[in-house]
């Protein structure tokens, strides 16, 4: 659809025009999304240093993952209710004060309470998740589909940049001085922004259609079927890429694959996700979009077993990272979209976050279990297969999803 005169006129003031607010929304999803993708490189360093097992790690991130997906809703519906830029701010806070609690951390509590609790809370308020909900806001609904691709691809370059960048802090300065600069970088995220920010929402500014009470619509959207299918196939997506990011570092080294190699292997699931999100961004306006869900976890599914069933090599690893990079986080547009789709974009930051928790409740499983099966057993082998499974469930979990809006909405497109 070609561009519009109206779809270029600033969002509000003077300045934030739709450029201005895709370009700021993508450096914050870069920023916010880079640190947490690189955590894996620092277990085996800090472990050392501080004589920690990987289950002691496991649960910090794992908490993290959790608490990122439990607040998401929370942070969503004040977001909804009073505007993103305050949630954002406070996320950013959180998060560069996680990082440096991270770096100060002496005892396993303290481990948890800085990736955990203050990074897990932090995500929830100014990671992609809350750039997505301000791009449905305040960017026209023909151009939502590429500009959430574009976010989403934001937040991969920041795991391309990050992965190798933290891996060659850490090898030259220290796991303490990389995590330092990562909080630091985080503070960039305030200015930005100030691009993002969208009105408080009242009664009088709210089309007639979407004038729901916070209750009503949750009582809605899990009353939908076809909400609670996309809600419970998200679970496979945070299980996967959380096990992947925090636990391939370790697997990888354990079977004589250089650090180095690990770093460019996750910047490779990153770089390649640019190209994954993009491209589902564009799709998602041209085939219905539970059959691409369906397909990302099928191809998810395939590619582990052909990893996990042959020789772990260079060649093999960066593949894979390729491979899985295609897949990473080109759910979030179809889903993110979908949600928009079916409720409109009042409540979308609220009913997107409750869709992030099974994400997230799938993440927290990924990376305790990882730890904790590892600790036991010597081996991820039960974790790979157990990905293989739920990918296969998610592949059939999304077919049934009905690709249209709530009968109130009907007459009314959001």
């Amino acid at each position: 659809m070609a561009v519009t005169a109206d779809d270029l006129r600033p969002a509000a003031g003077t300045w934030r025009t739709p450029l201005v607010i895709i370009i700021c929304g993508c450096a914050i999803a870069l920023l916010s999304f880079g640190p947490r993708s690189s955590f894996g490189f620092f277990i085996q360093p800090m472990g050392r240093e501080l004589t920690w097992g990987r289950d002691v790690f496991g649960l910090a991130l794992a908490l993290q993952n959790l608490l990122w997906g439990l607040g998401q809703p929370i942070a969503g519906a004040i977001a909804d209710r009073f505007g993103s830029l305050r949630v954002i701010l406070v996320g950013a806070l959180l998060y560069a004060g996680g990082l440096l609690t991270m770096r100060y951390a002496a005892t396993p509590l303290s481990l948890d309470l800085g990736a955990g609790v203050l990074i897990g809370f932090g995500l929830s308020g100014c990671s992609f998740n809350l750039v997505l909900s301000a791009f449905s806001k305040l960017l026209p609904p023909h151009h939502r589909g590429i500009a959430l691709g574009a976010g989403t691809a934001a937040g991969s370059f920041g795991q391309f940049l990050f992965a190798p960048f933290g891996v060659a802090m850490i090898d030259n300065f220290g796991w303490q001085a990389a995590l330092t600069v990562f909080a630091a970088l985080m503070l960039l995220i305030v200015p930005l922004s100030l691009a993002l920010a969208t009105p408080a929402q009242t009664s009088a500014n709210v089309p007639a259609a979407d004038q729901q009470t916070f209750k009503t619509a949750l009582a809605e959207a899990f009353g939908h079927r076809s909400y609670v299918l996309l809600v419970l196939g998200f679970f496979t997506c945070g299980f996967q890429l959380a096990f992947i990011t925090v636990h391939l570092p370790a697997y990888l080294s354990d079977r004589g694959v250089s650090a180095q190699t690990g770093g460019w292997v996750i910047a490779a699931i990153g770089l390649f996700n640019i190209v994954g999100s993009l491209s589902v961004g564009w799709l998602q306006n041209v085939f219905p979009k539970r059959y691409i869900l369906s397909a990302i976890y099928l191809t998810r599914a395939l590619s582990i077993i052909a990893f996990i069933s042959f020789p772990i090599t260079t060649f093999s690893s960066i593949a894979f990272g390729a491979i899985s990079g295609l897949t990473w986080l080109s759910t979030v547009p179809p889903t993110s979209a979908l949600v928009a789709l079916m409720f409109g974009t009042r409540w979308f930051s609220t009913l997107y976050g409750f869709a992030f928790v099974s994400h997230q409740v799938g993440g927290f499983l990924g990376v305790w279990l990882g730890g904790i099966v590892f600790e036991k057993f010597g081996s991820y082998t039960p974790i790979w297969w157990l990905s293989v499974l739920f990918g296969v469930l998610s592949a059939l979990i999304n077919l049934p999803i009905v690709e249209q809006p709530v009968p109130r909405l009907v007459a009314q497109p959001a």
